[in-house]
């Protein structure tokens, strides 16, 4: 029997893709989450029980601001907005994920052989 993968990410990677997001615009909770399923051709899932506690911690270490707004639908919701702060430590952490990626294609390359 083949199972479907669920879309899980890996540890450490929702808050960078979180900050990715929204280095293009601002956006609330459900649009970041919609934005990464979409770019990620359905791959990628930020569920609701870890989107927002990552947005929290975000928001505690000043990578991201926040204030309420009204949705497309009027609809209150917190917007999201990458800060200077939350610049540099998204290119902090591409720059990680890019180390990591190489050392797992050096792996899978070797494990051809």
């Amino acid at each position: 029997m083949v199972t479907k993968p669920k879309g899980e990410l890996l540890p450490g990677t929702l808050e960078m893709l979180i900050l990715a997001t929204l280095r293009r615009e601002p956006l609330h909770g459900y649009a970041i989450a919609r934005c990464i399923h979409q770019e990620s051709g359905n791959l990628l899932r930020a569920e609701e029980g870890s989107l927002y506690p990552a947005l929290q911690r975000l928001l505690i270490e000043g990578w991201v601001s926040a204030e309420w707004g009204l949705s497309s639908r009027n609809r209150k919701v917190r917007i999201y907005t990458l800060t200077p702060a939350g610049r540099r430590q998204l290119s902090r952490q591409m720059a990680f994920m890019g180390r990591q990626i190489d050392g797992l294609s050096r792996v899978m390359r070797f494990s051809e052989s």
